[in-house]
């Protein structure tokens, strides 16, 4: 949670003060309550790949065809980003 957390911090200095993203398990990211447009999500993307890349040692794509598979978004909000991320490299480490 700590690496998405940091990246929240990373955005929000890019972000004007009344659209910044709490850092909060329940903060909405990308959808009708959303706090970012697709571009703000891309980067936020790329910044915590490179932060799970520099934090675990690991590198994972996170937007890719098994995330847009799903039924819900894992991008939705944080917590559910986190649960993600977790459950990647969970399996990142089985590959």
């Amino acid at each position: 949670m700590q690496v998405v957390f940091a990246v929240i911090d990373e955005i929000n200095e890019t972000l004007p003060p009344d659209r910044q993203l709490a850092k909060s398990v329940e903060t909405h990211l990308f959808d009708k309550q959303g706090r970012l447009d697709s571009i703000e999500l891309v980067n936020f993307i790329v910044s915590l790949e490179q932060g799970i890349a520099d934090e675990f040692g690991q590198a994972v794509t996170l937007a890719d065809e098994k995330a847009f598979a799903r039924e819900t978004s894992p991008f939705r909000s944080v917590d559910s980003l986190a649960d993600y991320v977790m459950e990647r490299l969970k399996s990142a480490g089985n590959d």
